[in-house]
């Protein structure tokens, strides 16, 4: 009797356990579903876009399948380097370019790394001279280093040799300094003449940058042409002393009118040769 009850007990007791081992806490049981709720909806939607002030994400740009000619015919026997405010491009992207290098705000490099912008500075050696570091840092986050002469002098009208040196110099610094030899030259205060063009062509440059749009304290403004942007227009990010916006607020500006009509960022390194 007594080995029977003993059996019993035993018996009893592995039922029990069992059971135990086959219930689930229903707090288990909520976290459980959590977390295969997580696991089915995938992680979390990336919303860096809202940090930098847009309202949805920056796309990708379409890697262009061709590039424009840098170089215009020859004329007089020499060539002359091809002026461009816009691309010829089927692609909906525009392209974000700026001037002169005296702002450095640590904060724009983050926001070039956060929504990967392509972007092209065009660098003066006395305005951006004290601050290379910053600009070696976004050249190697992708920006394009490109050449706005030396001092920042207007070229239009000065002899050939003054133009040279101001053009071949900021070459000559730039690859000292950032190890870039630029194939892109805006001119200071987007003024050139014929000079200006032999000179660039001579010191390595394929094309003269200028642009179509710009953005000002008053928004967008268009050199010619339809006022709104569109695939393929050069923008200039210009300064602004006025209003007082950082560089970013103004990008922001420049990258939600883009959104507007259907366009993003493109590297305009992509679509001229270099």
């Amino acid at each position: 009797m007594r080995r029977a009850r003993g059996l019993a007990v035993a018996l009893a007791a592995a039922v029990l356990l069992a059971g135990c081992a086959q219930s689930v806490d229903p707090i288990e049981r909520l976290g459980k579903k959590a977390a295969e709720g997580v696991r089915s909806r995938g992680p979390a939607p990336d919303r860096t876009y809202r940090r930098w002030g847009l309202s949805q994400p920056l796309p990708r740009p379409p890697r262009p399948a061709t590039r424009t000619l840098a170089l215009a015919p020859h004329t007089a026997g020499r060539a002359l380097a091809r002026v461009v405010d816009h691309v010829p491009t089927r692609d909906r992207v525009v392209f974000l370019t700026y001037d002169d290098g005296a702002e450095r705000d640590p904060r724009f490099a983050d926001m070039v790394r956060e929504l990967r912008l392509p972007v092209s500075m065009f660098l003066t050696d006395s305005i951006a001279g004290p601050g290379y570091e910053h600009f070696a840092r976004l050249h190697a986050l992708g920006a394009g280093i490109q050449n706005h002469t030396l001092d920042h002098r207007a070229l239009a009208g000065q002899p050939y040799p003054g133009q040279r040196t101001e053009i071949c110099g900021q070459q000559d610094r730039l690859r000292s300094r950032l190890g870039v030899r630029p194939r892109l030259f805006r001119p200071p205060y987007g003024t050139y003449d014929t000079t200006t063009l032999r000179a660039a062509a001579d010191c390595g440059i394929g094309a003269v940058v200028l642009w179509r749009a710009a953005m000002t304290p008053a928004g967008l403004v268009y050199t010619r042409g339809e006022h709104r942007l569109l695939p393929g227009d050069i923008v200039l990010v210009g300064p602004d002393e006025s209003t007082g916006l950082t560089l970013r607020e103004r990008t922001t500006r420049v990258l939600r009118s883009a959104q507007r009509g259907g366009l993003t960022a493109g590297r305009l390194e992509d679509y001229l040769v270099g």
